[in-house]
């Protein structure tokens, strides 16, 4: 008897637990659920890897050391010491780290997101063309998920689902660096604001196309003042390294069309919202007063050779060979002679969820991810 009795409150609790344990997986799914995706296009700044599978040179890859050393402790395809935005955005939004499309493997496009960028890539087809994905084929990339979740989900809850992303951009960098670092004749055919005003149709075209397929969140950096860049400063050695004043142009023209654009296309696309992070002003802050963001050095990049190590030689297996390479990278703005560090990376990142003082667009990251 005394074992029959026992036993009433055994099942009792054997109950409780199981109808608890239920309601917990049942939280946990529908927390996973509610859970924002990322989709992520752009250029090195955002380049999760997607260049290690393709057959392109190692001017446009990062899979091997320094590139990673930090953070990751082996090259990732992050064109930085270790973590870019992208991956500290993916934080604070409660995501893992976002895998490229490219990697082997990658089917989890409907769940928290997938990367398309490219280093080198831009918004015009025929910058670095035959090395990269350019814009118009990471669109075409993207209708390759939107297929998947169709067949996956059914058409309404696919578009649902798009319409739940937030889709961030970093691009029209290399458009503009490609001029000067290149043989372009581009400059002689057309005048600066008619080459901006190409790249700035592309990539307006392309956030429209997504719009169309049920985009309704949107995310986007500006371009830094190209010509102070490391790599621009030793591009004419007569100007003893000052910044090159014709790309800082084109990046400038490039910023008002760009804001122009996002303004227009939230006044004439149902349901268009964006954030746009000054990231021009950002960079310009931290190279000219590094100390005020705990920073040491803001115009010579860590890794790499030359004046203000401005010669992309990182990692000793680009055309130059010989590199330096820098005891403390969180101390430094600049990575290598074109991109940032981890540190810089991740006080952007901070800057751009909470809008603050950065921001140009109607919402900051965080109001973008959590709004309907």
């Amino acid at each position: 008897m005394k074992l029959a009795n026992n036993s009433v409150p055994t099942q009792i609790l054997i109950s409780i637990i199981f109808i608890f344990l239920i309601h917990t997986a049942a939280a946990g799914a529908s927390r996973r659920q509610w859970r924002t995706p990322i989709f992520i296009f752009g250029d090195s700044f955002f380049d999760a890897g997607n260049n290690n599978y393709i057959n392109t040179t190692n001017l446009d890859r990062a899979n091997f050391y320094p590139y990673g050393e930090t953070y990751f402790n082996f090259p990732t395809g992050r064109f930085s010491d270790g973590r870019l935005i992208t991956d500290f955005i993916a934080e604070f939004a409660n995501l893992p780290l976002i895998p490229p499309f490219l990697q082997p493997g990658n089917h989890s496009y409907g769940g928290d997101g997938v990367n398309f960028a490219s280093s080198g890539a831009g918004a015009l087809v025929e910058t670095f063309q035959g090395a990269v994905i350019d814009l118009q084929k990471q669109l075409s990339n993207f209708m390759k998920v939107k297929e998947w979740l169709t067949n996956r989900l059914g058409e309404d809850e696919s578009k649902k689902k798009l319409s739940s992303v937030v889709y961030l951009f970093s691009i029209g960098t290399n458009d503009y660096n490609s001029l000067f670092l290149t043989n372009s004749t581009a400059l002689a055919s057309f005048s600066h604001q008619e080459y901006v005003r190409m790249v700035i149709g592309n990539l307006s075209g392309v956030v429209k196309a997504i719009h169309e397929n049920g985009g309704r969140k949107f995310g986007f950096l500006n371009l830094g003042d190209l010509g102070c860049f490391p790599m621009m400063r030793l591009l004419k050695p007569q100007m003893g390294g000052r910044c090159l004043a014709e790309v800082s142009f084109l990046a400038t023209l490039h910023n008002h069309a760009l804001r122009r654009s996002l303004s227009k296309m939230e006044d004439q696309l149902k349901g268009f919202k964006y954030s746009l992070y000054d990231f021009n002003s950002a960079l310009k802050l931290r190279m000219n007063s590094p100390s005020q963001f705990g920073l040491k050095e803001g115009k010579t990049a860590c890794c790499g050779t030359g004046g203000f190590r401005g010669i992309f030689s990182c990692g000793g297996k680009r055309q130059v060979k010989e590199y330096e390479l820098c005891e403390n990278p969180d101390k430094y703005v600049f990575w290598d002679s074109i991109h940032l560090t981890e540190e810089t990376y991740k006080q952007m990142a901070a800057e751009m969820w909470r809008g603050f003082p950065h921001n140009l667009g109607s919402y900051n990251l965080n109001n973008l991810i959590n709004c309907q």
